[in-house]
C-alpha cells in the first residue's frame, strides 16, 4: 500500500508517534526555492501588469492554493478576484505657464479624466514645492488628495521629478474615470501661476486583472488576519548584457513565496481561531490598485491585522538575521511580533529608513488608511540595493537561508494573533498621509 505524503514531519519514538507542525518542519527551504524559482523565471517575463507573464504567475499561484486546499474567499468562484481598470494614454497636451510654453520634458500629468482644459481663474489649486521641501512627502500627500492641483516643483528636485515623469509617462491607470484628484506637475523655479492654460486629451481603454485570494475559515469567522504580497513586477526592460527580463526575484517573488508557504503552514495546523486570508495582489507596481480593490470588498473593522511581505531575500547590512516592519510606531503590531521572537536567533525591529516613506509605498497602506494594523515586513534596505527594479534582480542574488528563516519567523510570530491571544491596536487613520 502506498501512503500519501502530507508534507508533515512525523517522528516515532518507541510505540508513540507525533506530528511536528513547527515552522522549521513545515517550511522547507527546497520548497521555498522551487516556488521562488518558478515565479522569477524568465518565462514569466517579469510579471508585468496586463502581460501574458502575470497571467502565468496568477495561474501558478492558483494551483498552489488549490494544492494546499485553501477555500474560496467570500463569494468568489475560484481564487481570482477579478476587476477592471481604465488606461488613459495622452494623445495631445500643452502647458502654458505665465505666458510661456513649458517644454515637454518639464511637465507630466496625473489625471483620471479623458480630457482637461484648465485656464486661469478655474477651479485649480496651485501647490509649490520649494528647494528645501520634502518632494517625496509632498507627492505622497498629493496622490491622496481631491480636486485639481497645479504643482510647481523647484528645479532642485530635478532627479525626483524625472523619476516621477518616467513612471507617469506610460498610460495612466484608474479603476474609476473621474475619481480622486487630478494633478499637473511642472518643473520650474517660478513660485506663482499668475496665468496658465493647460490642455490634455487621453485615449481611454479598459482591461481586466485579478488578485489571487484563498482562505482558511476560523472559529471566529468575522475576525480576519490577512497575509499578503504583490506578485506583479515591471516586466521587460532595456537589455543589460543581453538580459532584458526584470525577473523581480526579491521584488516581490520572495513575498509571494512567503504567502504560499504560510498558507501551507497554517493549513497544516488545523482550524485556526481566527479566519486567515492569503492574497497575492496585482498592480502594486503601477499604483497599488490590487490592494485598493481588495479593500473595497471588505469590512475593515473585521480585519484584525495585515502581514504584508515584501523583499525578504537580502539582509540589512547591520541586521543579518532580522526583518524590519514599516510604521512600527503606528500600532503595537511590531511589538507583538518582536515579543514572540524573544529567546530565538531572529528578531523584528522598526523600519531603519523612515526617510524612504515605505509605509506608504506598499499594499499595506490602503488598509492602514482604513484603521487596520497593516504593516509591511521586509529584510532588504533600499540604500545600496543595486538590483532594485533592475534586470539583475535574479534568484542567484538572494540569500535563501535568510528568506526561509524569515518566513518561519513570521509564522511563529503570527501565532498569538492567529490564535486570538493577541490583538494589535488599531491605526489612527486620521494621522496618516
Amino acid at each position: 500500500m502506498r501512503l500519501a505524503w502530507t508534507g508533515l514531519a512525523i517522528v516515532c519514538l518507541g510505540a508513540g508517534c507525533f506530528t511536528d507542525r513547527s515552522p522549521e518542519a513545515l517550511i522547507d527551504q527546497a520548497e521555498v526555492e522551487r516556488i521562488l524559482a518558478t515565479l522569477s523565471a524568465d518565462s514569466m517575463e517579469g510579471r508585468r501588469t496586463f502581460s501574458p507573464g502575470i497571467e502565468m504567475a496568477a495561474a501558478f499561484i492558483e494551483r498552489e492554493f488549490s494544492s494546499i486546499g485553501l477555500e474560496e474567499y467570500d463569494s468568489l468562484q475560484g481564487y481570482r478576484q477579478q476587476f477592471h481598470m481604465y488606461s488613459l494614454t495622452p494623445q495631445s497636451h500643452r502647458v502654458v505657464l505665465n505666458g510661456r510654453d513649458i517644454p515637454i520634458d518639464r511637465y507630466f500629468f496625473s489625471v483620471n479624466l479623458a480630457e482637461i482644459q484648465w485656464v486661469t481663474g478655474g477651479d485649480v489649486e496651485v501647490v509649490t514645492v520649494g528647494p528645501a521641501d520634502n518632494a517625496m512627502q509632498t507627492f505622497a500627500q498629493i496622490r491622496g488628495s481631491e480636486g485639481n492641483l497645479l504643482v510647481l516643483m523647484n528645479e532642485r528636485h530635478r532627479g525626483f521629478f524625472d523619476r516621477l515623469r518616467l513612471f507617469m509617462s506610460e498610460s495612466r491607470r484608474t479603476m474609476e474615470l473621474g475619481s480622486g484628484g487630478n494633478a499637473v506637475f511642472v518643473l520650474t523655479n517660478q513660485t506663482r501661476a499668475d496665468s496658465y492654460n493647460i490642455t490634455l486629451t487621453n485615449a481611454v481603454s479598459e482591461s481586466g486583472l485579478a488578485n489571487v485570494v484563498g482562505m482558511i475559515p476560523g472559529r471566529r469567522r468575522d475576525e480576519i488576519v490577512v497575509f499578503s504580497a504583490h506578485y506583479d513586477h515591471i516586466g521587460i526592460r532595456p537589455a543589460v548584457d543581453g538580459d532584458s527580463v526584470a525577473n523581480g526575484a526579491n521584488d516581490n517573488a520572495t513575498g509571494t513565496t512567503a504567502v504560499i508557504e504560510l498558507a501551507k503552514y497554517f493549513k497544516a495546523q488545523g482550524r485556526p481561531e481566527r479566519t486567515l486570508v492569503f492574497v497575492a495582489f496585482t498592480a502594486e507596481e503601477i499604483g497599488g490598485f490590487g490592494s485598493e480593490y481588495f479593500s473595497r470588498q471588505l469590512d475593515p473593522d473585521q480585519i484584525v491585522a495585515m502581514f504584508n511581505i515584501e523583499m525578504i531575500g537580502k539582509p540589512a547590512k547591520d541586521r543579518p538575521n532580522a526583518a524590519w516592519i514599516t510604521g512600527y510606531e503606528k500600532s503595537d503590531f511590531g511589538a507583538i511580533l518582536a515579543q514572540s521572537m524573544v529567546g530565538t536567533e531572529f528578531s523584528f525591529y522598526a523600519d531603519p529608513q523612515p526617510e524612504q516613506n515605505l509605509f506608504y509605498r506598499s499594499d499595506n497602506a490602503t488598509l492602514a488608511r482604513l484603521g487596520v494594523p497593516a504593516h509591511t515586513i521586509s529584510t532588504t534596505t533600499l540604500e545600496g540595493e543595486e538590483d532594485y527594479h533592475q534586470v539583475s534582480d535574479e534568484i542567484e542574488t538572494l540569500d535563501l537561508d535568510l528568506m526561509t528563516s524569515t518566513i518561519r519567523a513570521v509564522a511563529r510570530a503570527a501565532m498569538p494573533i492567529v490564535s486570538g491571544e493577541a490583538t494589535p491596536t488599531r491605526i489612527d487613520a486620521s494621522q496618516l498621509q
